[in-house]
């Protein structure tokens, strides 16, 4: 999870080949609407991304151990995923400003980087009661994704001796 430019199908997609798990990048699972939307610079509001979340949620729960990038920005996004798919864990990648304007600049996305803000203004953080890690997305994609199931095995080696 994270804003547009976090590396979300970058670790994702590593991590699903690490863990030997398929991946899907939730923004696939967009109507055609939204995406036009974003495309057009308008940012999505919670009307656009309720349905989608919705199948997010049971996209996940239909496949379990599947590993799915999706911003799930708000802790209400997170919330809905849950609620079709109780088990999810979310990793929050962390990149600065600056950095997540770089990456959006130097890519083809149906995301412009004039949404950014809109973003950024939306994220809620992970929460310490919500199922999940936060790593800095600060190197290369595999040592990123080696971090990031580091900090998920300890978790569950946590949740195990408890």
């Amino acid at each position: 999870m994270g804003p547009s430019g976090s590396g979300k199908t970058a670790i994702g997609a590593a991590l699903a080949v690490d863990y030997g798990l398929d991946f899907i990048d939730a923004d696939d699972l967009h109507p055609a609407s939204n995406v036009a939307k974003m495309e057009s610079g308008v940012p999505l509001d919670d009307e656009d991304r309720m349905p989608w979340l919705d199948v997010v949620g049971a996209t996940l729960q239909a496949a379990p151990g599947l590993i799915l990038a999706c911003s799930a920005l708000a802790r209400r996004y997170r919330d809905r995923i849950r609620l079709a798919a109780p088990d999810a864990v979310f990793v929050e990648l962390q990149v600065s400003r600056a950095e997540l304007d770089r990456r959006m600049r130097s890519r083809q996305h149906f995301m412009p980087p004039a949404l950014l803000a809109s973003q950024l203004s939306t994220l809620e953080h992970l929460e310490a009661d919500e199922h999940g890690v936060v790593i800095e997305n600060d190197g290369g994609i595999i040592e990123v994704a080696g971090r990031a199931r580091a900090a998920l095995d300890a978790q569950e080696q946590a949740g195990r001796s408890e």
